[in-house]
């Protein structure tokens, strides 16, 4: 991404309090509208290997906050406001992603990886991540590049995990 909007602090205190499950949802969401063009019940619910049930009572609860446009038993889309965080969620997952990918790490433990502390970051180690990435992308791959990203790696999952 390359960018400070994943440092840019959240507008809203209701912003502050989603749970991993509501940013889940909504990654889900606007991936399936990325796909379709609209998002259904079912389909996050496989996705997401939940029941219709749990899917159906998150989805009310995002169209009650303000993320998601939802009529009963049809698809539906995000608002300005659920697009926004879905936005942010997706840069977050593509930042994650590429450092590991930059680590040259397996794509299964890449996704692996990223799913167990993407919701975990606060927004500016996240910047940092993100500038790091944009800085090895630019400097000239050497073995002294890669020992050097791999130490530093090394060192920001510790503190990662530590959290």
């Amino acid at each position: 991404m390359c960018s400070s909007d994943l440092a840019r602090p959240r507008k809203s205190a209701q912003a502050t309090r989603r749970s991993e499950s509501t940013e889940d949802h909504l990654e889900r969401i606007h991936d399936l509208i990325e796909r379709h063009g609209y998002a259904r019940v079912t389909d996050i619910a496989e996705e997401l290997g939940l029941s219709r049930s749990t899917v159906s009572n998150m989805v009310r609860r995002l169209a009650a906050r303000g993320y998601v446009n939802y009529q009963r038993y049809r698809g539906f889309t995000l608002t300005s406001a659920g697009q926004a965080v879905a936005d942010h969620i997706k840069d977050r997952h593509r930042t994650l992603a590429d450092f590991f990918g930059l680590l040259e790490l397996e794509p299964d433990t890449i996704a692996a990886e990223v799913e167990d502390i993407e919701h975990h970051l606060n927004p500016g180690t996240l910047a940092i991540l993100d500038s790091l990435v944009c800085f090895w992308r630019e400097k000239p791959r050497s073995e002294e590049h890669t020992s050097e990203l791999q130490s530093l790696a090394y060192l920001v999952c510790r503190l990662l995990l530590e959290k």
